[in-house]
């Protein structure tokens, strides 16, 4: 019987796998049934050519921009080699894999081959994969993201976001400056690309638009560094399913999610942050003292 996800993360009997190899270190769990329930479903704008005055005022006012095709079938498969060349082990220097925690003890079965399908995340890898490297630096990207932020950006942490088939775990509500280093009232801009279908069954992005505009919240530790469940404003939700090679510009006060996939499809994913080239940093301390102090050495 050929073993899936499932079964392999139900495994109990195996030892640990090697120490050098970084599993999910959050509780996780099962989020409350109505979590994620969507209202509504976002709709795009076809390609950067069409991120104008309007595009940049609608950011402005919902705090997220959705572009459909953004990049090529072509660019896209690029990302995706690129970033197989890491997951397969192709730079032993690289050490930002991150492998869900309900395969930790049963992760030294699979092969290296296999082992994409077990990777949460991979954290600051722009460094060690040109491939990966280019796509952050598209010309188009950076002019969307120019037009957005209002001020030549410097991309200051990459992250691709994998929802292993069966077993990828939610990403509670939270709000992506509480992770950063950044002063309060920087336009900090996320870029979400999507690498495959990424729809709710897999785990697509949530967002409640226009939660930019309220400010900081305080965050606390319970699945995930994360916004407590009954202060996520449910029938305000949206979901947000993108084809391969589509983009999600969010800013970084933004209310968004994503659920615990039910699927065997996969749903991998680019993220890159970009902020004005001027701004100075702040401590973490400073940063901890509005989002909440159980946010020490927390990754987004």
């Amino acid at each position: 019987m050929t073993a899936t996800p499932a079964t392999l993360a139900a495994e109990a009997d195996y030892t640990a796998a090697p120490a050098e190899i970084e599993f999910d270190k959050d509780v996780g769990g099962a989020p409350p049934p109505a979590l994620y329930e969507h209202t509504a479903t976002s709709t795009g704008i076809p390609g950067f050519e069409s991120v104008g005055e309007e595009a940049a005022d609608f950011y402005k006012t919902y705090g997220y921009l959705v572009v459909d095709d953004a990049f090529t079938s072509a660019e896209i498969e690029t990302a995706l080699d690129g970033l197989m060349y890491l997951i397969e082990g192709n730079r032993p220097d690289f050490r930002g894999i991150q492998y869900e925690g309900a395969v930790r003890k049963s992760l030294h079965t699979i092969p290296v081959d296999k082992r994409q399908d077990y990777v949460r995340k991979l954290i600051s890898y722009v460094d060690f994969e040109h491939r990966l490297k280019a796509l952050s630096e598209h010309p188009t990207l950076i002019a969307a993201v120019t037009r957005l932020i209002g001020e030549p950006p410097a991309l200051f942490a990459n992250q691709a976001l994998l929802k292993p088939p069966l077993v990828g775990r939610e990403k509670p509500w939270h709000q992506d400056h509480a992770y950063f280093n950044l002063p309060m009232g920087t336009p900090i801009i996320g870029c979400w690309i999507a690498l495959d279908h990424a729809i709710p069954e897999n785990g697509c992005m949530h967002v409640v638009p226009g939660t930019h505009r309220e400010g900081p919240v305080v965050h606390f530790r319970r699945r995930d560094w994360q916004i407590c469940d009954d202060q996520v404003q449910l029938g305000k939700i949206m979901a947000v399913p993108l084809r391969p090679g589509g983009i999600l510009f969010f800013d970084g006060l933004l209310h968004h999610g994503t659920p615990p996939t039910t699927s065997t499809l996969r749903r991998r994913a680019l993220q890159f942050h970009y902020c004005p080239d001027s701004v100075a940093r702040i401590s973490a301390e400073q940063r901890l003292k509005v989002f909440g102090s159980e946010g020490k050495d927390v990754t987004c």
